[in-house]
C-alpha cells in the first residue's frame, strides 16, 4: 500500500525573479489533493514584441483540477497574483486572501467581467483556514505592499513554512509588525522546510524600514521651491502614505498619477488604511497649484512605456507639465531588465535641466526583501531543518543554499521549476519527478505559447520587415503590372531598381507556369516567393516577410 505523502513543486519563480506560482500536494500517490499558491506574472522585454505579459504554463495543474482544492494568495504583487485572472478560468476553483489582496483580485476580474465574488474567500489576518488536509494559518509578515502573509502549511506529516515575501522592518508605518511571536511558536513546533525568499541574499545587513525612508525624503522635499514629483511602486502603500504625509509637513497640496496609483489608493481606503490624510487634488485641478504647493506622485517608476512618468518627461501627459528646476525623486529600485528604458528617462530629466533624486544618489528607497541578517533572524525564529530557496534567479538561490549551509541549518535543496519534490516522508527532501513546465505570453487578450506562430511572425516582421506582392490575372491568363508594397525594409535610392528588378523576375517566372491551371498555383507563389526574398536579400541584406497575392480578375 502507498503511504501518504507530501509533495511541493514550483511552476514559476524558481531560477526567476517574477512569476511565482507553487504547488502543494498531499495524500497517497493515488489521490493526492493540490493546492497552488500564488499566481504571478512577469514582464516582457524587448525580445518578444507586442508582449507585455508573461505567465507560468499551467497546464500540469489544469488537468489535475479536479483535484485542486483551491488557491491560496500571499499578497497582491503582480508578480504573485498577476495571473491569477488569466489562469483561474481554466481551473474555477476557490480562491483564499487576506481583504487588501482580495479587494484587487475583485478588480482584476471585474476587468474581464467575471463575478469571482462566490470563489473568493476573504480570510482575516492571522487566521487558519483548511483545505483537505492541509490546515494553513496566515502569518502577518512586513513587505513592501499591505497585507504579506507566510504561510505555516501544516499536515499529518509536518508542518512547511512558505514565506512568500517579506523582510524584517522594525517600523512598517503602515499595517502590522512581522509577527516573531507567532513564527516562533511555529518554529518551536517543529518545520520540516522553509520555502525561502532569496531576492536579497547577497546584501549584508538589514533590509532597512519604512520609517528611516520616511524621514530622509522629508528633508530632501522641504527645501525644495518649485514642483516635486515622486514616482514609486503604486503597490508600496506605506510609500504612499509616506508621500502624504510629506506634502502636510511642508505645506504642499498632492496629487495622485497614473490608473494603478488611483487604484490602489481606492482599495487601500476601502480596506480602512490610510485615515486622516489629506485629501489628493485631481491632475486637471493640480495645474493651477502654484509650483511651489504641489507635489506628484506618479506611476511608471520602472520607465514603462505607457506609464505616467515616462509620458510626462516627454511632454505628453495632458495635465502634469514640468520643466527647468523642477524635481523628480525615483522612490523605488531599477527591476532588472528595466535599466535601458529606465536610464533613458533619467537621462531626459536631466537634459531638461530638473534635477534628479534616485537611490543611486540619496537614501529614497528601501527594498521589501530579506537581507542576510533578516534571513539570520528568521533561521533563529523557524528552526526549519530543511531550506528550500524560491524567489530568485539561480544565482541567488545557490548563494542561499550555501549561506543557509553557514547558518548550521540542516538540510537544504536547491531546485528550479518543475522539480517534484517529495518533502515528507523521508530523511531529507528530495527531487523525485519532473512537471511539465514553461511559459505563457499574453498576446493581446489571447494566451499563447512561447512558440507561437504569431510570436515567430511578429519578430521575423520586427528584424526584416514585410513584403507584399499582387498579382493580377485576366480571364485569359494574362497580367498586368504587379502590386508592389513593403513596411520596414530598409530605403535607399537604389530601391527604383530594387523593384524593378523585382518586377522583371516577377513576370519572367510567371512565363514559365501556365497561369490558367490553378493545380499550378501553390508552386507559382512559392517561387515568386523564394525569389523575390532573394532580390530583397541582396539589395537591403533583409529577407522580409513576405506574402503573395494571386487575384483573378
Amino acid at each position: 500500500m502507498s503511504k501518504e505523502e507530501l509533495l511541493f513543486c514550483p511552476l514559476g519563480g524558481s531560477g526567476e525573479i517574477g512569476g511565482n506560482m507553487n504547488l502543494y500536494a498531499y495524500g497517497k500517490e493515488d489521490n493526492q489533493k493540490w493546492i497552488i499558491v500564488d499566481m504571478g506574472v512577469s514582464f516582457a522585454d524587448d525580445s518578444v514584441p507586442g508582449i507585455d505579459l508573461i505567465m507560468p504554463d499551467a497546464g500540469f495543474i489544469v488537468d489535475k483540477k479536479d483535484d485542486l482544492l483551491g488557491i491560496v494568495l500571499t499578497h497582491a504583487h503582480e508578480d504573485h497574483i498577476g495571473a491569477v485572472a488569466h489562469i483561474w478560468p481554466d481551473l474555477k476553483c476557490k480562491m483564499y486572501a487576506t481583504p487588501f489582496t482580495a479587494a484587487l483580485i475583485l478588480e482584476k476580474f471585474k476587468e474581464k467581467k467575471i463575478d469571482i465574488s462566490p470563489y473568493l474567500n476573504i480570510v482575516p489576518l492571522n487566521s487558519q483556514i483548511k483545505l483537505g488536509d492541509f490546515e494553513i494559518d496566515f502569518v502577518t509578515l512586513t513587505h513592501s505592499i499591505l497585507e504579506p502573509n507566510g504561510l505555516s502549511i501544516k499536515t499529518p506529516l509536518g508542518t512547511i513554512l512558505h514565506t512568500g515575501d517579506w523582510k524584517i522592518d522594525p517600523n512598517p508605518l503602515i499595517g502590522g509588525q512581522i509577527d516573531e511571536k507567532k513564527l516562533k511558536l511555529i518554529g518551536d513546533s517543529g518545520v520540516s522546510a522553509m520555502i525561502c525568499d532569496s531576492t536579497n541574499i547577497f546584501s549584508p545587513g538589514r533590509a532597512g524600514s519604512e520609517s528611516e525612508v520616511r524621514d530622509s525624503l522629508l528633508r530632501i522635499m522641504e527645501i525644495k521651491t518649485n514642483r516635486v514629483l515622486v514616482t514609486s511602486f503604486a503597490s508600496n502603500v506605506a510609500r504612499m502614505e509616506t508621500i502624504f504625509y510629506c506634502a502636510k509637513k511642508i505645506g504642499r497640496n498632492i496629487c495622485l498619477v497614473g490608473r494603478s496609483m488611483q487604484r490602489i489608493y481606492k482599495a487601500a481606503k476601502k480596506c480602512g488604511y490610510l485615515k486622516g490624510l489629506i485629501e489628493p487634488v485631481e491632475p486637471r485641478d493640480a495645474k493651477k497649484v502654484p509650483k511651489n504647493k504641489i507635489l506628484y506622485l506618479a506611476t511608471g517608476s520602472q520607465g514603462e512605456p505607457m506609464g505616467a512618468m515616462n509620458r510626462i518627461i516627454n511632454g505628453t501627459h495632458p495635465d502634469v507639465f514640468l520643466e527647468k528646476g523642477d524635481c523628480v525623486i525615483f522612490s523605488s529600485k531599477i527591476i532588472p531588465g528595466n535599466e535601458k528604458k529606465l536610464y533613458s528617462i533619467q537621462n531626459l530629466i536631466v537634459k531638461n535641466k530638473m534635477e534628479m533624486i534616485s537611490e543611486e544618489n540619496a537614501f529614497v528607497h528601501v527594498s521589501g526583501h530579506p537581507n542576510r541578517d533578516d534571513l539570520k533572524d528568521m533561521y533563529k525564529w523557524v528552526k526549519p531543518q530543511c531550506v528550500i530557496p524560491v524567489h530568485g534567479e539561480h544565482r541567488h538561490m545557490v548563494e542561499h543554499v550555501s549561506f543557509a549551509k553557514e547558518m548550521q541549518v540542516p538540510k537544504t535543496l536547491l531546485i528550479e521549476n518543475g522539480d517534484i519534490v517529495k518533502i515528507l516522508p523521508g530523511d531529507k527532501p528530495k527531487i523525485i519527478d519532473k512537471a511539465p513546465s514553461g511559459k505563457i505570453y499574453l498576446d493581446g487578450n489571447i494566451n499563447v505559447e512561447t512558440d507561437a506562430q504569431s510570436i515567430k511572425e511578429r519578430k521575423n516582421l520586427s528584424v526584416n520587415g514585410y513584403l507584399e506582392i499582387t498579382i493580377l490575372v485576366s480571364n485569359n491568363g494574362k497580367i498586368k503590372k504587379p502590386i508592389i508594397s513593403f513596411k520596414g525594409i530598409p530605403e535607399s535610392e537604389n530601391n527604383e531598381p530594387f523593384i524593378f528588378d523585382m518586377e522583371d523576375e516577377i513576370l519572367n517566372i510567371c512565363r514559365t507556369f501556365s497561369l490558367d491551371n490553378k493545380n499550378q498555383q501553390k508552386n507559382l507563389i512559392d517561387t515568386i516567393k523564394q525569389n523575390c526574398r532573394r532580390i530583397v536579400k541582396e539589395k537591403t541584406g533583409k529577407k522580409p516577410f513576405t506574402n503573395i497575392n494571386i487575384a483573378r480578375v
